[in-house]
C-alpha cells in the first residue's frame, strides 16, 4: 500500500501544507506524523500513479484542488543505535546536527561521535553534537556510539554509518576584465567578480570586495563589478583578485589573480612629427673655361695653379654633396621610425 494511502488511513483529510517526520526511525519506537495547515474536507484520499510522479518531481504541487507537501523518506533500523542528520540538502555555511538515539530512547553514557573512522570529541554524556557552521570538508560518512545504561545491555553499541554531503553553496569566483586586460591608457576597463549561487539558495545574496597588489579597492559591496573610467599605465597596472562572501561573512572565497597591463599611448604619430624638406639640387659646377684648361699659357707653373683651382672647386662640390646626403639620411631614417612605430 503506498504511503499516501496508508497515512489516509490515520488522518480523514488530506493536509496542503509541509508534513513533518524524522528522517530515521527505530523499530518498536513511536513516531508522530504531524501535517501542519488548514486541512481538505475532499473525500478522495490516494492519488495515481502520474498525480504522485507529479508530487515528488515539485516542492509545492496541487492537483485536482488538493496541495501536497515534499516528499520525506522514512528507513527503518532494527539496530540498537541509530544516527539521525539532517532530513534535507545542507550547504556551505549551513549549521550541522547529528543525533544519536538509542533503541525505545534508553538512555546513553560515554556517547562518541565519528566521521571517517575518526573521533569528533571525547566521550560525553551528550547525545548530540553540532557544527555551527560546516563546510565541504566536513562531508564524509558519520557514525556513533555509546553505552547503554540501565535498561540496556550495558555494552557498547554503534550505529551504521550515514553519508552527509555537503553542497557548494557557490564556486570560487573568476575575475574578469572587459574588454580587456591590456586596455589602452585613458580608456575605459570593467572588473566582473562572476560567480553564481546554488539554484537552491538562489535567494540569498552574495557580496563583492576587490583587491590590487595586496590593498583593497572596495570592501562587501551588492556589486560584482568595478568599473576604472580612465585607466593608467602607472596607477592601474598590477595584479587584481576579487572577493565572493555571503552577507553573514562565514563562507567567502577568492579568485585567481589577474594581470592588468594598461598600454601607453603613442606620443606622436607621422602626421604630426615636423617634416623635413628635402634638400634642394647641387649648384651645377663650374664650366671650365679655356684659360682653366691651360690653353692661354704654356707656363707650367700657371698650369699648376689652375690644376689646384680645380681641385679646390671639386673640393667645395663634394662638401656640398656630403650636407645633401645627411639631411637625405636623417629624413629617411626619421620616416623608417614612424612607420616601426604604427
Amino acid at each position: 500500500m503506498r504511503l499516501s494511502c496508508v497515512l489516509m488511513a490515520w488522518v480523514p483529510y488530506v493536509c496542503p501544507a509541509v508534513l513533518l517526520a524524522t528522517q530515521v526511525l527505530l523499530a518498536a519506537s513511536s513516531e508522530t506524523l504531524k501535517c501542519e495547515g488548514p486541512v481538505s474536507t475532499e473525500q478522495s484520499s490516494c492519488h495515481t500513479d502520474e498525480e504522485e510522479d507529479a508530487v515528488h518531481s515539485s516542492d509545492d504541487f496541487q492537483v485536482k484542488g488538493y496541495k501536497f507537501s515534499k516528499p520525506f523518506h522514512l528507513i527503518v533500523s532494527y539496530d540498537w543505535l541509530i544516527l539521525q542528520g539532517p532530513d534535507t540538502s545542507i550547504f556551505e555555511g549551513d549549521p550541522l546536527v547529528l543525533h544519536c538515539r538509542a533503541w525505545q530512547d534508553w538512555p546513553l553514557t560515554q556517547v562518541i561521535f565519528y566521521r571517517e573512522g575518526s573521533a569528533l570529541a571525547p566521550p560525553r554524556p551528550k547525545t548530540e553534537f553540532s557544527i555551527d557552521v560546516v563546510q565541504k570538508s566536513d562531508s564524509g560518512n558519520y557514525h556513533c556510539s555509546g553505552i547503554f545504561r540501565s535498561p540496556g545491555p550495558g555494552s557498547r553499541e554503534t550505529s551504521s554509518p550515514v553519508a552527509i554531503t555537503v553542497q557548494e553553496l557557490f564556486p570560487a569566483p573568476v575575475l574578469k576584465a572587459l574588454p580587456s586586460s591590456e586596455p589602452q591608457e585613458g580608456g575605459s576597463v570593467t572588473l566582473s567578480c562572476q560567480t553564481k549561487l546554488s539554484l537552491q539558495r538562489s535567494a540569498s545574496r552574495l557580496l563583492f570586495s576587490f583587491y590590487k597588489d595586496g590593498r583593497s579597492l572596495s570592501i562587501r559591496g551588492i556589486s560584482a563589478e568595478l568599473h576604472i573610467p580612465k585607466a593608467s599605465k602607472e596607477e592601474h597596472s598590477g595584479s587584481y583578485w576579487c572577493e565572493a562572501a555571503t552577507e553573514d561573512g562565514q563562507i567567502w572565497k577568492q579568485s585567481p589573480q589577474l594581470e592588468i597591463q594598461v598600454q601607453a599611448l603613442q606620443k606622436t604619430t607621422a602626421s604630426e612629427a615636423p617634416s623635413v624638406e628635402p634638400a634642394g639640387p647641387l649648384p651645377p659646377p663650374p664650366a671650365p673655361s679655356a684659360e682653366h684648361l691651360g690653353f692661354s699659357s704654356s707656363d707650367p707653373h700657371h698650369q699648376l695653379r689652375l690644376l689646384l683651382k680645380q681641385m679646390e672647386d671639386v673640393k667645395v662640390l663634394l662638401g656640398h654633396l656630403v650636407v645633401e646626403l645627411r639631411d637625405l639620411t636623417v629624413y629617411l631614417k626619421s620616416g623608417i621610425t614612424k612607420v616601426a612605430d604604427k
